[in-house]
């Protein structure tokens, strides 16, 4: 771990960008002053972690990766497993935080996220039939708002959170006219983006999550009490 922890303080002394190579082997065990075995086990949590991907061949080596939040989600879940919390905690720290995250994205989004997000709500028209697809553009939907908060943490947390915030995994289904009613709510809340209001930016998504919860609580009260397993997150 001290290992990891130092390779790491060096790639950021360095200003090492995502695709560049760590130093070689034989260099690390001279700098580090420590065994092959640790530096490879150091490597290996590296790895783990997603932080490097090791790349084999006479030039390949650990590269540094820009890593995704699938190890959050993760470990999330096991937590939440172990503390025997119920899908209902993700619905609540959906209430609380996606309206403040909208907010500041109405001050902080790029043009580009904007027509991005513009684009998420056409895929869902265009895969009203299709729940898969309908549902994937919904998640990049709050991926985006989440990331254009300007704030990397709620951007980490929402889209570690994505898979099992609308429910699907634990039976949560979306007929037609409840899918038709959250591409309204997206194009109420792309509205209030587009015009760089935050508190309607801001009412708006609170609105369409408590027209979630309104819908879970109604069609499955007993499925919001259900603790989320760790097996259903892993690929």
């Amino acid at each position: 771990m001290l290992v990891a922890q130092r390779i790491m303080r060096d790639v950021v002394i360095e200003r090492l960008q995502p695709g560049d190579l760590l130093l070689p082997e034989r260099t690390m065990l001279e700098k580090y002053q420590t065994g092959r075995g640790t530096l490879r086990e150091a490597l290996r949590l590296l790895e783990f972690q997603g932080v490097i991907a090791l790349k084999p061949g006479p030039r390949g080596g650990p590269v540094l990766q820009d890593p995704d939040s699938t190890h959050l989600a993760g470990t999330l879940v096991l937590l939440m497993q172990l503390r025997k919390a119920p899908f209902r905690s993700i619905v609540e720290v959906r209430t609380a935080m996606e309206p403040m995250i909208s907010r500041l994205a109405a001050d902080r989004m790029t043009d580009e996220s904007l027509a991005e997000l513009a684009g998420t709500i056409d895929r869902m028209r265009e895969h009203l039939d299709q729940q898969d697809l309908f549902l994937e553009a919904n998640k990049r939907f709050h991926d985006i708002i989440a990331w254009s908060s300007g704030n990397p943490l709620f951007g980490y947390i929402v889209d570690s959170l994505l898979g099992i915030m609308d429910g699907t995994v634990i039976g949560i289904d979306y007929p037609r006219p409840r899918r038709v009613a959250i591409v309204k709510a997206h194009d109420e809340i792309l509205t209030a983006l587009q015009r760089r209001d935050p508190d309607a930016a801001e009412d708006r998504m609170r609105d369409h999550i408590r027209a979630y919860v309104r819908y879970a609580e109604k069609k499955y009260p007993e499925l919001l009490d259900e603790v989320i397993r760790w097996d259903k997150m892993m690929p």
